[in-house]
């Protein structure tokens, strides 16, 4: 009966993983309940077997697993890196000593691999999806043709080493209850090496068969700006548009901009089209324009973006505003919302002055009440701490670069420092891994690399609230006979292929899982399918623990399998089979060069 129930369980989360009709954390959490609510009625249902199921404190054991708190101390520790400006130092470093093209774009995806392999792959992603976009608008070179390869560089780079990615650190905590021995920090970097040699010599060899020539939603022009956005723009009492007719080429003898349309008291007056409307005080100009020639427009004609009259009304304007460009990722919650529902005043005290919307220069909506779609570009000013903020708002995807003196370049030698000691610390065995993981975040915070609401708002925590309810799930099936049912039957399949064919077996099927549930479900999931899978062969189940570390973390055939996948979908213009053409041949590359590779590493 446990075993049928587990099933059904498993085949649930599966399912509402992959359908994506909730968010994974949402998924996570309903397995949980499932699993305290059994653990409370099974013992009063006739032929349940309570020896077979875990108990309710199992249930929470996860909120108090060790990997919780590593995660969380990862998270932290590469924030530190980020608000110091490390990565990108290093990356302007680059540009500066490197002149051709492919050694600039190929160091570039070489420096995202190596950073993946100290901190989260989706900060990797962020920090070097703008500077490899404006390295390929210096050479000539389309998005499309960059940055999937940086998508995957970061994916392999992560598992190089244990606190490259979350996958890896759950992986060894769950080794260690199985009372394996525990997995060193660079234990995963022999074979993450050779897989990060292979990917940037595949998309080096490959990448112009594989990769489109297409130009990204999020880049139309010059340093990775949309080439126009619509905004709205008060005509004040002293404005030089009154008693002017709104002709659409009214605004340039100024600046290159167009008047789209003109709001009064709620109504739309059209252009264009007979008698243009004369302006008046009070008037809202709809106009396209760029981003560049938004602010000098209005300084000439003596017109206000509406975002100043919304500061007003929330207390004094800021004095030093900035600005900032973000797109909506195909994942994003914006989508189908519309601009005040997001409400960054409220949230980030940023405001949306423009929105660039492709084939849609001038809705019948006000810009306000303008519905999201996936690749929308939003032009907001706020402050330079508010912008700052927003790179940690996964609602958002980060375009422009935001103003240099939100950095602490003065605390990147203390960061470095501390980074290094905490390595070091982890390396040598001196302290277990979360010892060293925690004292470098508080050494983050306590030295001024970053604040402690820095540090709080870098923890990912709905990765947090997966890991904790879904450990759970993984204990579960370990005691429940689940894991040495499907053991029995991949062993079998397995059997006149010896242990190569396991692992072949197992790697294939944590990479097919991997590629529509979250990565650290499809872990806990198959870490005792293949610790049991292990021992039925005989044979050590570290080698098959590895195999689901590396098959988890590199998802490359879908743009949902990983984040880092959809943070590169619509900057790239990428469509699904894209990703397909390009991430397929990989992973088949990736599962022959591990099952060959693992034994030399770890033996059977």
């Amino acid at each position: 009966m446990a075993i049928i129930l587990v099933l059904s369980i498993v085949a649930l989360a599966v399912y509402l993983f992959i359908s994506e009709r909730l968010h994974a954390s949402v998924v996570a959490m309903i397995v949980l309940c499932i699993l305290m609510l059994t653990s409370l009625v099974g013992p009063f249902v006739p032929g349940f077997d309570q020896g077979h199921w875990i108990s309710l404190a199992d249930c929470t054991a996860g909120f108090s697993n060790a990997a919780m708190l590593s995660v969380a101390g990862m998270f932290i520790l590469s924030a530190g890196l980020q608000r110091t400006g490390v990565i990108s130092s290093m990356a302007s470093l680059l540009h500066r000593k490197l002149r051709h093209p492919s050694l600039v774009i190929g160091a570039t995806l070489a420096l995202a691999a190596l950073s993946s392999a100290f901190i989260n792959n989706t900060a990797a992603v962020a920090v070097f999806l703008p500077i490899l976009i404006a390295s390929g608008l210096r050479y000539g070179v389309a998005p499309s043709r960059l940055l999937i390869p940086l998508s995957y560089a970061a994916q392999v780079g992560g598992v190089c080493t244990l606190i490259g990615t979350s996958t890896n650190l759950l992986v060894a905590s769950i080794a260690e209850q199985a009372g394996l021995r525990a997995l060193g920090i660079f234990e995963f970097a022999p074979l993450g090496l050779i897989l990060t040699g292979v990917a940037l010599a595949y998309f080096l060899l490959l990448g112009r068969w594989l990769l489109p020539e297409r130009e990204g939603s999020g880049q139309a022009a010059k340093e990775y700006q949309v080439s126009s956005y619509r905004s709205e723009l008060r005509v004040g009492e002293d404005s030089l548009l009154i008693g002017r007719a709104c002709t659409p080429e009214l605004l340039q003898a100024s600046r290159p901009a167009r008047v789209l349309a003109v709001r009064r008291r709620g109504e739309l007056l059209p252009v264009g089209q007979g008698e243009d409307p004369v302006a008046k005080a009070g008037d809202v100009v709809v106009v396209d324009c760029a981003a560049a020639d938004l602010i000098p427009l209005c300084r000439h004609w003596k017109l206000k973006i509406e975002a100043e009259h919304k500061f007003g009304a929330h207390g004094q304007a800021p004095t030093e505003l900035g600005v900032a460009e973000l797109t909506v990722p195909a994942s994003s919650d914006a989508i189908g919302r519309t601009v005040a529902e997001l409400d960054l005043l409220g949230q980030h005290r940023c405001i949306v002055v423009a929105l660039h919307q492709a084939a849609a220069p001038l809705a019948q909506n006000r810009l306000a009440k303008t519905p999201l779609r996936s690749g929308d570009v939003l032009l907001v000013t706020g402050t330079q701490r508010a912008l700052e903020r927003l790179r940690d708002d996964r609602t958002f995807l980060v375009l422009d670069k935001v103003s240099e003196p939100a950095l602490r370049h003065h605390k990147r030698p203390l960061a470095v420092a501390i980074f290094a000691f905490s390595i070091l610390l982890a390396a040598t065995n001196v302290v277990p891994i979360l010892f060293s993981l925690l004292l470098g975040a508080i050494l983050m915070v306590a030295t001024g690399c970053m604040t402690i609401e820095e540090g709080l708002e870098s923890v990912d925590w709905r990765v947090l609230l997966l890991l904790a309810c879904m450990i759970p799930l993984g204990r579960l099936i370990e005691i429940s006979g689940v894991s040495t049912l499907l053991a029995t039957h991949a062993t079998d399949l397995a059997r006149p292929l010896g242990a190569y064919g396991a692992l072949a077996i197992i790697y294939l099927v944590t990479a097919v899982l991997t590629e529509f549930m979250s990565n650290n479900a499809a872990a806990v999931l198959l870490s005792p399918v293949a610790i049991a899978m292990a021992k039925s062969l005989g044979i050590d189940p570290m080698p098959m623990l590895i195999a689901v570390c590396f098959a988890a973390s590199t998802s490359f055939c879908t743009p949902v399998g990983y984040q880092t996948n959809a943070m590169v979908q619509n900057p790239g213009g990428y469509h699904f089979s894209d990703y397909m053409r390009a991430g397929l041949p990989l992973n088949i590359l990736f599962l022959i060069v591990s099952v060959l590779c693992i034994p030399l590493f770890w033996a059977f």
